[in-house]
């Protein structure tokens, strides 16, 4: 219970920490809520009652439900992709945000539908903090314009950074996606021989 100042980057302190802002900022854990069920309709919300050990420190376990039942559920009746969502949510929607932010490959086991809402709170949490995402994903990459993108590519053994300019690539863009030009391998970052 103790655990709960800051998300952890492996979100194992996620019940204790959504427990905290149960309490202290119920606005953001409303949100968190709400925009979980965007990507998991059936969900209703967490349970997070905390109990006393015999040492007299408190635990908290992160069980939920689904809306319409009573029935208290385990993380693990929820896919990998779900968990993985409810993470990210909590991560990027947190009232104390730290000042940046490094998620590799945030889509995976996401439903289609979930990357286009990761994308969305993506670009909300860079307002308030710099979100460095790596990926692999053509939707998600659908997501951003040229401008968020940078290309990261190996050259000579070392990696080489290097922003797009949407202006040489606006006739493309008349025709294509964002994704759709990564995919051709015209924005560059792809393996090559």
């Amino acid at each position: 219970m103790q655990d709960n100042a800051s998300l952890r980057p492996d979100a194992s302190n996620l019940a204790a920490f959504l427990y905290r802002l149960t309490a202290e900022a119920p606005e953001v854990y409303a949100q968190i809520r709400k925009t979980i069920r965007l990507a998991i309709p059936f969900f209703d919300d967490f349970v997070l009652n905390p109990r006393a050990l015999p040492t007299g420190e408190e635990q908290i376990a992160l069980l939920w439900q689904q809306q319409g039942s009573d029935y208290r559920l385990w993380p693990s009746q929820l896919s990998d992709g779900s968990i993985r969502f409810i993470c990210l949510v909590t991560a990027l929607l947190q009232p104390d945000p730290p000042s940046t932010i490094i998620i590799d490959e945030p889509e995976l086991g996401l439903h289609p539908s979930a990357i286009t809402l990761l994308g969305s709170l993506l670009r909300s949490a860079s307002t308030r903090m710099q979100v460095i995402v790596s990926t692999q994903s053509v939707p998600l990459v659908d997501e951003f314009s040229i401008a968020d993108l940078i290309i990261a590519e190996r050259e000579q053994g070392a990696t080489i950074f290097r922003h797009l300019d949407e202006i040489e690539l606006q006739r493309w863009l008349e025709d294509y996606s964002v994704g759709e030009l990564w995919e051709k391998n015209i924005l560059g970052g792809r393996p090559r021989r």
